[in-house]
């Protein structure tokens, strides 16, 4: 049924729900399980960070590399501990809906498992929630938990 199965995971309560069903899928259809954090440099974050750090806040990209890189190897790590021997954890930088379809696309996902709301951002409320925009642009099923 299928073969490989991507989890966007943005460490939010959702998406960890997002990936105990594509875990669960996994393992009734003998799939493989990847993983995807995305991160976005966004300007308002870097002013909050200057002010909380005024003398210098290093590259901002680079710190939030970072924190994708803690939060994509936390859902690794919970899919190891959960049995899976075999899971591949990725971080990207991008606009997160296109990125989310775009990397399964180039990766032959052949199924999308997505938390219905994640960490949430100021883009969510404009423009509509990255679950709801991935459903829209993706050409694989996707699967909103």
């Amino acid at each position: 049924m299928f073969k490989s199965i991507l989890v966007p995971f943005d460490g939010s309560p959702n998406a960890k729900n997002a990936l105990d069903k594509a875990m669960e899928m996994a393992r009734l259809t003998n799939a493989a399980l990847t993983i995807l954090t995305v991160y976005r440099h966004h300007s308002m974050l870097e002013a909050s960070l200057s002010m909380v750090r005024p003398s210098d806040p290093g590259n901002l990209d680079d710190i939030m590399s970072a924190h994708a890189r803690e939060v994509a190897d936390y859902a690794k790590k919970h899919a190891i501990d959960s049995g899976f021997a075999e899971v591949r954890a990725f971080i990207k930088s991008g606009p997160t809906s296109r990125t989310i379809v775009k990397f399964a696309k180039e990766h032959e996902n052949d199924l999308i498992v997505i938390g219905s709301r994640g960490m949430g951002s100021v883009e969510g409320y404009l423009l509509g929630s990255v679950s709801h925009k991935v459903t829209g642009l993706s050409d694989i099923p996707v699967l909103v938990v």
